[in-house]
């Protein structure tokens, strides 16, 4: 990988408000780098999570500390009008409700303290072509699942040494697989949301007896935690139940299970309050960082650009801990930077 020519191309991802191209970045460097250069860094190899640890390496020892956490969740990146392949095919998105077409990656995110830096990520992918034998249309599916991609990061964070104790995930993420090797493999401590049809047993007699409850049906106590065994799985559990209000009114209910038996339900909801963050990052990858406005085709150059969109958001979080100003407002200001030189170079040529 050319460091430097990665650093010209991920701060151009950070001023650009259009579509990010080899052609815009040597326009904008007045061609003192040819936009075939660009074109070639991009096209150079498939970048992956070994090569963000060794961006974002020296950041996260700097801020890391015992209590720190990992988030997972994936995220899709709607791209209709781009030609199909392996990449850029067809993925459910469970906050929209429906199949899109775009790229879909799950993202491994440390946070600590205010600080969220992303350290592993993986590109979801689907070579296996099949017929449903439904519609009798063609469809696509990964050759791994993304609850094995989610344990195969946990253990990149092992092997790179990473400071956290909690895991935080999503229903999605919630399998007794991952749960069994985040707390028996590992020896760490998870907080993972569950959907209401979960089974579960409040006393070990009921679950020797396979004697499990829907987890909407069980009669809750306000604001508290109670110990219970979820089907499948070898060890007990805190449950806590949350109730929250929507922007519109609208109320919701939310499941944890927490693997920590001491933790109360003040304790298993500030600490999953934490998910948040990796929401905040998706965001920012799409709003601040050009995610989906590379126009390139080819997949290793598809993916080289999602990664460098990822150290693109890396860099805005160095700035934020320099500035405290967060990604948003930093666009907000770079706009307005630009938008002011536009001004300017307009009253001149009116003037001329």
């Amino acid at each position: 990988m050319n460091t430097k020519h990665l650093d010209l191309y991920t701060d151009y991802l950070a001023v650009t408000f259009g579509y990010a191209t080899a052609t815009g970045l040597s326009d904008m460097l007045d061609g003192s780098i040819s936009h075939d250069k660009i074109t070639r860094f991009l096209a150079d190899g498939e970048w992956s999570s070994k090569d963000l640890w060794k961006q974002v390496k020296s950041t996260v020892r700097e801020v890391e500390a015992d209590d720190g956490v990992l988030i997972f969740d994936d995220t899709v990146q709607e791209k209709p009008w781009m030609d199909e392949n392996d990449l850029i095919c067809w993925h459910y998105d469970h906050c929209k409700g429906r199949n899109m077409k775009g790229i879909n990656m799950l993202n491994c995110l440390y946070h600590i303290d205010n600080v969220s830096i992303p350290i592993a990520f993986d590109l979801i992918r689907k070579p296996i072509r099949f017929s449903d034998l439904k519609t009798r249309r063609e469809k696509r599916r990964s050759e791994v699942t993304k609850n094995e991609l989610m344990r195969s990061m946990i253990d990149i964070c092992m092997k790179n040494r990473i400071k956290f104790t909690w895991t935080l995930f999503d229903s999605w993420f919630s399998s007794v697989d991952n749960m069994e090797y985040i707390k028996l493999e590992h020896e760490k401590e998870f907080i993972g949301a569950l959907k209401s049809n979960r089974l579960v047993a409040l006393t070990e007699e009921d679950r020797n007896n396979k004697k499990f409850t829907r987890i909407d049906q069980i009669e809750w106590p306000e604001q508290v935690a109670i110990t219970g065994w979820l089907k499948g799985l070898k060890f007990p559990v805190r449950l806590a139940r949350q109730v929250f209000t929507n922007k519109d009114g609208s109320t919701g209910t939310l499941y944890l299970a927490c693997s920590q038996l001491t933790a109360d339900w003040n304790t298993i909801t500030t600490i999953y309050r934490k998910r948040r963050n990796v929401e905040v990052y998706h965001k920012s990858l799409k709003s601040n960082a050009a995610l989906s406005k590379s126009p390139a085709r080819r997949m290793n150059a598809q993916n080289n650009h999602i990664f460098s969109s990822i150290i693109t958001v890396v860099k805005m979080e160095r700035l934020k801990i320099k500035t405290k100003m967060n990604h948003f407002a930093l666009k907000s200001k770079l706009y307005l930077k630009a938008i002011r030189s536009a001004f300017d170079e307009l009253q001149q040529l009116q003037v001329a």
